[in-house]
């Protein structure tokens, strides 16, 4: 499955939350450990086995380009979807990248988080149109997302988890939407309703980099 599947990394997001960090760097390449954030899941998709990368960006687009270029220095082949000076959100994004990521399902990871979490082996059953990776709720969102039972996904229910920001999805989920801005959650949620939404709880390790403090943290715990 996995020598076919592409993979997406969401990048064009203004990262706003992060102050000056990201005035003048998008904050896909803010460093951590000695690398860019970005490239972290570069190793870890290479090492499960991906091969074809696409790549939305939209803030500082022109910076994140330049520096993965092709991705031939990674052993990946790297699109880009660029979406011009206003991003997509996260459904919008994936919507408008559908061209480059071919009839398949693919593989979507949110370029702010950071995890060990293996990429290798994912899949989708026929019949479902999404598989999301759950992990437990982080102290700025205590609410959660999602609920897991069973290994399907819904949108009510005890107890909630987090979504991650890594989920495989069948381009089915998108077939209906206009190639405009749009959140990913509403479709999500109407794919559970019909029971089409698998998922996966995972308690190793995941940052969600949302602030500077959060990013000073995991360049802590990886230098």
């Amino acid at each position: 499955m996995i020598g076919s599947m592409k993979a997406m990394i969401l990048a064009a997001g203004r990262g706003e939350r992060m102050m000056s960090l990201t005035r003048d760097t998008p904050k896909p390449l803010l460093k951590v450990g000695g690398h860019a954030l970005i490239e972290y899941h570069l190793f870890n998709l290479k090492a499960a086995g991906y091969s074809d990368i696409v790549i939305n960006v939209s803030y500082l687009a022109k910076q994140i380009i330049e520096t993965l270029g092709n991705g031939s220095r990674y052993g990946l082949t790297i699109e880009y979807s660029n979406e011009g000076e206003s991003a997509l959100e996260t459904g919008g994004g994936i919507r408008h990248a559908l061209p480059m990521l071919g009839d398949d399902a693919f593989l979507v990871i949110n370029g702010d988080i950071w995890t060990d979490f293996q990429l290798s082996g994912l899949g989708l059953n026929t019949a479902d149109l999404a598989w999301l990776m759950l992990v437990d709720n982080p102290e700025h969102h205590p609410q959660g997302d999602f609920y897991l039972h069973q290994g399907r996904v819904a949108d009510s229910g005890r107890p909630a988890l987090t979504f991650s920001g890594i989920g495989v999805y069948d381009p089915r989920l998108f077939a209906s939407m206009p190639d405009q801005a749009f959140p990913l959650a509403p479709l999500l949620r109407t794919a559970m309703q019909g029971n089409q939404v698998a998922g996966q709880y995972y308690d190793g390790i995941w940052y969600d980099i949302g602030t500077p403090e959060r990013l000073a943290e995991l360049d802590r715990m990886l230098s």
